[in-house]
């Protein structure tokens, strides 16, 4: 059978997998790390590329690629195809005041979410183009094309020949603030409201569209962004919420008909499939586990170990995460904050616990939003380095009140942009049936009280707004 690749070039590297089209086999891997910081220039994102393909040895053999990507990094080409200044990430949150006018200037959230299904935040494009028309009108006018990380990868690898060839998908460019995953078109009044003028945008393909082919021949997929590409590696359906804890933290669901949420906090994207996937995402997310451990003085498994040892709700004990600002709530110059300390639980085993507990409530908030729009949950799956920890994984389901699947540690972006890349190869009405192995399910009782508790000090904690 023949061999796909798939891409998942993320915040922090880029990971290569190729794997059989036929059963999703996974026969070898590479990767390459990318730059720190919330701007980066796309050069670095092709050369890790590069260097992540060479690790998995090479896409010689490959007959179809597509790539995942992280959402909504602003890349600004000029006339000629050049990079206008380096992408604002996702989370870049210097365009949250851009944010707060955009939302006034159409006449409120709701208008917001009629036109594209999401209200603006610091993370979407829409927002930083703002923020580059505000603070850099030289770079604004310079720009001729918007496009994704996905969506430039994709564009190099069929040999960027002309902005007129960029192509994206309708998952990712249901997270650019200016596509409306209704209506399936673009609002380019939304993007010369937040650019200052128009711009080419890549042309939105269909789920198992072909978006060209490289150089070498490879079918080019069209891509899509990282969560939807988790979603279809996970081989997600309607009820199934995906909780991913990584970087950010996101819980997704697959839904059978679009969302729209005033308040904000879950954005109506699209899937990769041609359903729907509302989210709710978090900054906070394994970098809080990070830095308890720091705190504590120990590693990832002896924090699991402590936070276990502990009792459920840390004796009172909690931790509100907003260590880096936070995006649901919007509170984008948030700290974190600890309340509740008494001298019995001024140990380390204590706040563990309140760690890992702030970090799930802090998801399980965002789970609820979704429900409350009428979108089913019915099965969790846990994604993400942080779901390796068997603390995690307990406390998760009982502060979800749910049983949690968590499948073996993989590169699920990477996996379902190579089922796409499958899917477009095959030419079928569905992608390729990808089983997934070795599924750790953990379901304990639920404990209420620590949900109770976290809101309480949530709602009492004072944040800067």
């Amino acid at each position: 059978m023949p061999l796909v690749a798939g891409i998942d070039s993320s915040t922090q590297s880029c990971k290569v997998v190729v794997c059989d089209a036929a059963s999703g086999a996974q026969v070898r891997a590479g990767s390459a790390p990318h730059p720190e910081g919330t701007e980066v220039h796309p050069d670095h994102w092709w050369d890790a590329l590069q260097q992540a393909i060479a690790a998995a040895g090479g896409l010689h053999d490959v007959a179809a690629v597509a790539v995942g990507g992280q959402q909504h990094g602003m890349v600004c080409l000029d006339e000629a195809g050049a990079v206008v200044r380096p992408a604002l990430l996702w989370n870049d949150t210097r365009s949250a005041p851009a944010a707060l006018d955009l939302i006034a200037e159409l006449g409120g959230p709701q208008l917001w979410v009629d036109a594209v299904g999401l209200v603006p935040v610091a993370s979407f494009t829409v927002t930083k183009l703002r923020w580059l028309r505000d603070h850099e009108p030289e770079h604004a006018a310079r720009t001729a094309a918007v496009c994704l990380p996905h969506d430039w990868l994709t564009w190099r690898l069929a040999g960027a020949v002309g902005l007129d060839t960029l192509v994206t998908d309708r998952g990712d460019a249901s997270g650019t603030g200016y596509w409306s995953p209704t209506t399936g078109e673009y609002r380019r009044d939304l993007l010369e409201l937040g650019l200052g003028h128009d711009a080419v945008l890549p042309r939105v393909l269909g789920p198992a569209e072909r978006a060209g082919t490289t150089p070498a021949g490879q079918v080019l997929g069209p891509g899509t962004g990282d969560n939807a590409a988790a979603a279809l590696g996970l081989g997600a359906t309607s009820g199934d919420v995906v909780l991913s804890i990584g970087t950010s933290g996101v819980a997704c669901a697959v839904a059978d008909r679009p969302v729209g949420d005033p308040t904000g906090a879950v954005a109506g994207f699209a899937d990769a499939t041609g359903r729907y996937l509302p989210l709710v995402a978090t900054m906070n997310a394994a970098r809080v586990l990070d830095a308890a451990a720091r705190m504590v003085g120990t590693d990832h498994a002896g924090l699991s170990d402590l936070a276990l040892s502990a009792p459920a709700g840390a004796g009172g004990m909690v931790l509100v995460p907003y260590l880096e600002g936070e995006r649901t709530p919007n509170k984008p110059d948030a700290t974190g904050a600890l309340h509740g300390l008494r001298l019995e639980t001024a140990n380390p085993a204590y706040l563990a616990r309140a760690a890992v507990e702030g970090m799930l409530c802090g998801l399980a908030d965002g789970l609820d939003a979704v429900r409350s729009l009428g979108t089913p949950v019915e099965r969790v799956v846990m994604v993400g380095g942080a779901a390796r920890s068997r603390a995690v994984r307990e406390i998760a389901s009982a502060v979800l009140g749910l049983p949690v699947t968590v499948p073996q540690p993989g590169e699920y972006v990477a996996r379902g942009a190579a089922r796409q890349a499958a899917w477009v190869l095959a030419g079928t009405a569905s992608p390729p049936d990808w089983p997934l192995a070795d599924v750790v399910e953990t379901e304990v009782p639920p404990t209420p009280a620590v949900r109770q508790r976290y809101a309480e000090v949530r709602d009492l904690t004072a944040v800067r707004p």
